[in-house]
């Protein structure tokens, strides 16, 4: 696995290099073939992909799991804007439905701001002319340990393939683990040299594909607009927060991460913000009192 050798060997620009190529041709090699519609897949019986109805993330399955989900498995996403209204959606009933959700008053403002401003601002990130298509084939957790690699970190397997997607274009986006840090603590000066170094080479790989349109121009536009910024929060239940006030607030008003702001915003979130938030604080008292039962 790659995560055997990735922390002696991140900092080696050669074996950096031969996995960048690779990713970036798998990345691209995915991107073939346009789908119709934003999706999961499943074999058929003569062992062909289908697809199927709503994206089935690894996110989506652990709220699913967890029971805050209201997304229907017929769900059918054929254009970006439903897709993201559903997927805010599952961010907000982890928020109300996650017993644990919350870890005290300031706490619960600073999630619920959070939120009711991501509606807002989402689609300042995200092209109209990609609203409908095209949408291509995403594997949604390719992290380190579902990579193998030789000894010069050529790709030799993948796993854990069953989270592929067919997923708009502007979600697709170089791994944001390249930098070795967790989704709600990335360093944005960091990450941008190692995403520049990534680009270079997918760009250099892309003149080997045959594709209906230049993705690199799209995934350097993602960046250069904080689109990947907003992708990252999209895909992170629990990193959203970090990720809006980190990297994607400071693009509207630097000055706003405080306290007032997240008053004043708040109350939009829903019809009595302030008592689903309250309610949340006597959920944490039974959860912690429910899990203190369960260690005993």
């Amino acid at each position: 696995m790659l995560s055997e050798t990735w922390e002696q060997g991140r900092q080696n620009p050669e074996l950096r290099s031969t996995l960048f190529h690779g990713l970036s041709r798998i990345i691209l090699d995915l991107a073939r073939v346009p789908l119709p519609r934003i999706g999961s897949f499943t074999l058929d019986e003569n062992g062909y992909l289908n697809l199927s109805n709503r994206p089935l993330t690894i996110d989506v399955h652990e709220l699913e799991n967890e029971h805050t989900l209201e997304i229907p498995c017929q769900s059918t996403h054929t254009r970006v804007e439903s897709y993201i209204h559903d997927v805010l959606s599952c961010h907000e009933n982890r928020l109300r439905h996650q017993p644990n959700a919350v870890n005290d008053y300031e706490d619960g403002l600073y999630q619920a701001s959070a939120l009711m401003v991501m509606r807002s601002i989402w689609s300042c990130f995200f092209r109209r002319e990609f609203f409908q298509c095209p949408f291509f084939l995403h594997l949604t957790d390719l992290n380190q340990s579902n990579i193998f690699v030789d000894d010069k970190w050529n790709i030799t397997c993948l796993i854990d393939l069953e989270w592929a997607c067919s997923h708009p274009v502007e979600m697709i986006h170089p791994p944001q683990w390249l930098t070795n840090e967790a989704i709600d603590g990335m360093n944005k000066t960091k990450y941008e040299e190692l995403h520049k170094e990534f680009m270079e080479i997918l760009v250099s790989e892309e003149t080997k594909f045959d594709l209906p349109f230049q993705l690199s121009d799209v995934l350097q536009q993602g960046w250069n607009k904080g689109t990947f910024w907003c992708t990252m929060a999209l895909r992170s239940p629990t990193g959203l927060f970090s990720l809006f006030y980190d990297h994607i607030q400071p693009m509207f008003a630097k000055n706003h991460n405080e306290q007032p702001f997240w008053k004043i915003t708040t109350p939009y979130w829903m019809i009595d913000t302030d008592e689903v938030i309250r309610h949340k604080l006597k959920d944490k008292v039974q959860y912690d009192s429910d899990l203190r039962e369960a260690f005993q």
